[in-house]
């Protein structure tokens, strides 16, 4: 009969350590996917913002006629 190759990996107890080990991993993985998740949400939202303040105060700068428009972004957005 053929050995279990999870019970011959090096530093194993078994089959049941090794599920919880990696049952274990899981968890943390969950909560950095987590986290990962609301910072991104927390700073689409800090980047909305501060473009609304931007378009904002260049929307209330007086510009004279004939001045030429600059593009701050490049048309990058």
């Amino acid at each position: 009969a053929a050995a279990d190759p999870v019970d011959m990996l090096p530093g194993s107890f078994g089959r049941g350590s090794w599920c919880n080990e990696h049952d274990t991993m899981h968890k943390r993985l969950d909560i950095i996917e987590e986290k990962v998740i609301k910072t991104v949400e927390h700073l689409e939202s800090e980047v909305k913002s501060l473009l609304n303040i931007i378009s904002e105060t260049t929307s209330n700068i007086p510009i004279a006629p004939g001045t030429p428009l600059k593009d701050i972004f490049d048309g990058k957005y």
